[in-house]
């Protein structure tokens, strides 16, 4: 169940960096900013690092992990916070996930 991701952008608390990649360079600015803010307050909360990808097909994933010595990071309340930012961001998810397959795997659009 090794499936092939493509990060979009991803923050790190251990390093205070934020990442995006100049692959979806197209994405709006509007919505690049709205990223780099999702990504820096859920690291600044939780702490690890949080990335958001897509996988093959297209689908949007969150995923948060820490340093195995990091005492600091609770892994129920970040599951917890990855629902939350699911659930309240879901309508950005589906755009990303729409742009992902129109620009990159080049899909057409069924209406």
């Amino acid at each position: 169940m090794d499936e092939k991701k493509t990060v979009l952008c991803g923050a790190n608390a251990y390093e205070m960096k934020y990442y995006f990649n100049q692959q979806f360079n197209g994405i709006p600015e509007s919505i690049k900013e709205e990223l780099h803010i999702l990504c820096v307050l859920f690291t600044e909360e939780v702490g690890g690092v949080f990335t958001i990808a897509f996988e093959e097909d297209g689908n949007v994933v969150l995923e948060t992990n820490a340093d195995e010595d990091d005492i600091y990071y609770d892994e129920i309340s970040s599951g917890l916070m990855v629902g939350e930012v699911r659930r309240r961001r879901q309508e950005l998810f589906e755009s990303l996930s729409l742009y992902y397959k129109i620009f990159i795997l080049k899909e057409g659009l069924d209406l």
